[in-house]
């Protein structure tokens, strides 16, 4: 290249500058000054291995060739933080509230100046431009611009990966996202509650995060973006489930909490895995948001979870896991730094996923999952229209409170829709988008209870052996558990089958296999009950008078 103004002092002149397409934009849009700094544009993984290793803390390169990352103080999402602007477009549709925070248009600017400020005075930044969303007519274009190898790499494993020529073409995105996260938020600005702030602007298509190197704002923010944009955009309902299809085509839908077994039931062998975490039902059928997986790992084992313990190796992120400093093998027993320990990989490390990561058929069945550890809710049941929605918007699982605060009942948690952080509408908007899907395209609905049986876990009782909830799904996959004859169930109202193949009759209601009678258990029904109808009346009102009597019947 021709060099200009050459000097003993600097003999190697001054190069004329020749900005590129990227460069420009982010000059343009963030005032991000190429000429101050490096722009290294969708890297490769050796590349984004050989920065971390060098620049971040804390990283490493595992026994079986992941990066290991540290995400610094914050090793889980920061949902009190997250804020969403209050601008014209979107505020009437917004469910303003507990979940989503307003942000006024000037503290977004300030925000955003101080991150776009801070990622200035880095010395090199990663901008990786990716899709969210499989199926063409859908998907949006995703820039993230950060200053972590571990970010970029993170987001290049979560988003759909362009080919060479669509990068060439990738253009200008629909949403970016400024990764600020090493420079906190100015706590005394207004509004601000701590260091942390995850921004999203849906009017300027914008995302700031400050304060947190947490990777997983990233996804979810992504997420959040796409519950917003797809049902009032496209009318296309988004899903925070997992999904998979049957070897003629059957989808099925799993919703649940952590614990519930979503990822284990999800991953049939007898099925391809569409995705894991992030789905959008559209008039054409069902497809995955995301191009990777972020899986927990946490006593991770391959007896456990062989296809996740196999997809860790070389361009996979280990995350805040713990390793023997001479072997760099990762004890995954080890909470020493979170119990939030991840892995991201790409999906088509999983060997039963289906790439393209959509389907052209309409879901078959919905499987709405629950972990009840009081054991008083049936193992499987059919539910109508108007409980779907209930229980949909319910999003109900329990678990054990630690001993250590004296507590010994099963803690109730609910989660509007399975993923009520990441909600922009409010609940009925999505249940009754999931309703009238379910109608459309004749898909049943049914409440899995992976949860103990016999007596509450607090008082010994056993969980439902994984065998008997296989053959439970199975029975749902082949339609011969829908044929069976139904009883009904008392207070909540369900439909509970009297039979079905490879399971014992008597687990099936618990009302008939309870240890400690029929009046300690109608006691602990209407407990759970009264809990239901405590927590739906936040819901209550934006939701139908059918919807609301479909719950616990007091």
């Amino acid at each position: 290249m021709t060099t200009v103004n050459k000097t003993n002092l600097y003999p190697n002149g001054v190069q004329p500058c020749h900005p590129t397409l990227l460069e420009n934009q982010l000059l343009e849009e963030a005032h991000i000054d190429y000429n101050k700094l490096t722009i290294q544009h969708n890297p490769s993984i050796a590349s984004l291995y050989e920065d971390a290793l060098v620049y971040e803390s804390g990283s490493a390169i595992s026994s079986v060739g992941a990066l290991v990352a540290s995400s610094g103080t914050k090793t889980g999402r920061s949902p009190k933080d997250k804020r969403l602007v209050d601008e014209p477009t979107s505020t009437n549709d917004v469910w303003w509230g507990p979940v989503n925070t307003k942000l006024p248009v000037e503290v977004w600017r300030i925000n955003r100046e101080r991150a776009i400020d801070y990622l200035n005075t880095r010395s090199r930044l990663y901008v990786i431009d990716a899709f969210a969303g499989w199926d063409p007519k859908y998907r949006i274009k995703v820039r993230v611009v950060c200053a972590r190898a571990y970010h970029a790499l993170f987001m290049r494993n979560m988003l759909i990966r362009p080919t060479p020529e669509e990068l060439k073409s990738f253009g200008k995105p629909d949403f970016t996202i400024y990764n600020g996260g090493g420079f906190p938020a100015n706590r005394y600005t207004s509004g601000m509650t701590s260091s942390t702030s995850v921004d999203i602007n849906f009017e300027d298509h914008e995302m700031v995060i400050l304060g947190t190197e947490y990777a997983g704002e990233m996804k979810k923010g992504i997420l959040t973006v796409m519950f917003y944009l797809m049902p009032v955009k496209y009318d296309v309902l988004t899903l925070h489930s997992s999904a998979n299809e049957g070897k003629n085509g059957d989808v099925t839908l799993f919703f649940g909490l952590s614990g519930t077994g979503k990822t284990t039931l999800s991953a049939d062998p007898a099925r391809m895995l569409i995705g894991d975490d992030e789905h959008c039902w559209s008039d054409h059928g069902v497809f995955n948001v995301e191009g990777g997986c972020y899986a927990k790992c946490l006593d991770l084992s391959v007896d456990k979870e062989p296809d996740i313990f196999n997809a860790i190796r070389f361009g996979s992120v280990l995350e805040n896991v713990v390793f023997d400093p001479i072997t760099r093998e990762v004890d995954y027993t080890d909470a020493t730094l979170t119990e939030n320990t991840r892995c991201a990989y790409p999906i088509e490390y999983i060997p039963n996923a289906k790439i393209p990561c959509l389907s052209e058929n309409h879901p078959t069945n919905i499987i709405l999952l629950t972990c009840d550890a009081r054991g008083v809710l049936p193992p499987i049941s059919m539910l109508s229209n108007e409980q779907v929605m209930y229980h949909f918007i319910s999003g109900y699982t329990s678990k054990m409170a630690g001993t250590e605060d004296g507590i010994t009942e099963p803690l109730a948690t609910f989660s509007a829709c399975f993923g009520q952080p990441f909600l922009v509408l409010h609940p009925m908007r999505y249940a009754q988008m999931l309703s009238d899907k379910m109608t459309k395209h004749k898909a049943r609905a049914w409440l899995l209870n992976t949860g103990w049986t016999g007596k509450s876990a607090a008082k010994g009782g056993s969980r439902c052996p994984l065998k008997y909830t296989r053959a439970i799904l199975d029975a749902i996959h082949s339609g011969e558990l829908a044929k069976l004859e139904f009883e009904k169930f008392d207070i909540f109202g369900l439909s509970v089958p009297k039979t079905c193949p490879n399971v014992p009759s008597q687990i099936l209601n618990p009302a008939k296999s309870w240890a400690d009678g029929p009046a300690d258990f109608a006691m602990e029904v209407a407990k759970l009950g009264k809990l239901f109808a405590e927590n739906f009346e936040k819901y209550k009102d934006g939701c139908s008078k059918e919807v609301i009597a479909a719950g616990p019947s007091l």
